[in-house]
């Protein structure tokens, strides 16, 4: 390969911990899940790398390195079509570095792209941002695949009226240190959530809080609907990289 002397950098925070993002490089259905369906990658040095763009366009190289669950190093370029004069890198002329560093709200991926001109580190950086705004997105949604149901233990357990299953809900549904507010709370921790709810079972005795569809989410954030009653709202959630709310903001419909 000759030398690389130009380079794109960029880190971005994907909400889902490193071992869920690291199968999205050695597994060719989800690799091709935020590529384009076609798109393959076989996990090892020497396995080819190819990529499947909406469009037609084709584009690789292969695995030059590769560290569970931390590091993939693969070489990367265009496919020239049969009426093109030239492509901006050919297949396997650049370096795409990705590395992986564990978070505490999930996974910091910063990707290095090695190129042989500056115009053409330039031209892929719109690009890059896209494919990785993808790739964030599509990550969090795998980790987050059991969200509705946590969010349904943690409604159940507003209307739970035995204190040792309530507690087991909260477990299930929430992070040790749960925030909660709404116009008629502000709660720090699932011991205090689960004081605020044994109130509430006293002095609102039958409240029945139910999900109005499924939950809506993007990177780590998701809007639920409810209703409690006549009463009614959204919910802004933040999940946890394991799958657990770390923290709910609550609005009423007036």
């Amino acid at each position: 390969m000759m030398e690389l002397p130009f380079r794109y950098q960029r880190t971005i925070l994907i909400r889902a911990r490193p071992a869920t993002v690291f199968r999205y490089f050695t597994d060719s259905t989800r690799f091709a899940s935020w590529w384009g369906p076609g798109s393959t990658i076989d996990p090892r040095p020497g396995g080819r790398v190819h990529i499947v763009y909406p469009g037609g366009t084709t584009a690789g190289g292969e695995v030059v390195a590769i560290e569970p669950d931390r590091r993939i190093v693969f070489t990367y370029g265009y496919d020239q079509k049969p009426n093109d004069t030239a492509v901006p890198i050919e297949r396997g002329a650049s370096r795409v570095t990705i590395t992986l560093a564990a978070h505490a709200e999930g996974t910091s991926l910063t990707i290095i792209h090695e190129v042989a001109e500056e115009h053409v580190r330039d031209e892929h950086a719109a690009g890059w941002r896209f494919q990785l705004s993808l790739f964030a997105n599509v990550v969090a949604r795998e980790e987050h695949t059991g969200l509705a149901q946590r969010v349904d233990a943690l409604f159940a357990a507003w209307s739970e009226p035995d204190a040792a299953t309530r507690a087991g809900l909260l477990v299930e549904a929430t992070t040790d240190d749960v925030g909660f507010r709404d116009p008629y709370a502000t709660i720090t921790g699932r011991n205090d959530l689960n004081d605020h709810l044994t109130a509430l079972q006293k002095h609102v005795p039958g409240t029945r809080l139910v999900r109005d569809g499924d939950p809506q989410q993007c990177q780590g954030t998701a809007l639920v609907r409810w209703t409690a009653g006549k009463a009614s709202g959204t919910n802004v959630l933040r999940v946890a990289p394991d799958g657990r709310i770390a923290d709910v903001v609550g609005f009423w419909n007036s």
